[in-house]
């Protein structure tokens, strides 16, 4: 039971990041070409999900790592620490998409 509120906390601090990523302002069309705004918001819109799982993966890196510290399973520990970095580079992935399509929207003004 001690496990419950962290857990809580867990859900509830993903929800808001989930949220927060989800809600985000996204490149607007205000004028320039149809096609090259379509991609600009697919392109922004690819980060957004790509940043989203990247959350899941840092979460379930965490999680493997705590609890292969609890029971001491080193081989878990690893599983966990490579899953977060996975997370963490799929994190700047998505950073870097969402920049590419405000760029090109940017530059279709």
């Amino acid at each position: 039971m001690k496990a419950l509120p962290w857990i809580i906390a867990g859900v509830g601090i993903g929800s808001v990041l989930a949220y927060l990523v989800l809600h985000g302002t996204s490149p607007q069309a205000e004028t320039g070409w149809d096609s090259v705004e379509n991609a600009a918001n697919r392109t922004a819109d690819w980060g957004t999900r790509t940043r989203l799982s990247s959350l899941g993966n840092r979460a379930a890196g965490i999680l493997k790592q705590g609890v292969g510290r609890v029971i001491g399973d080193d081989d878990l520990v690893g599983e966990g620490a490579l899953q977060q970095a996975a997370g963490e580079i799929k994190d700047a992935a998505g950073d870097l998409a969402q920049v590419a399509g405000q760029t090109i929207h940017d530059f279709n003004r």
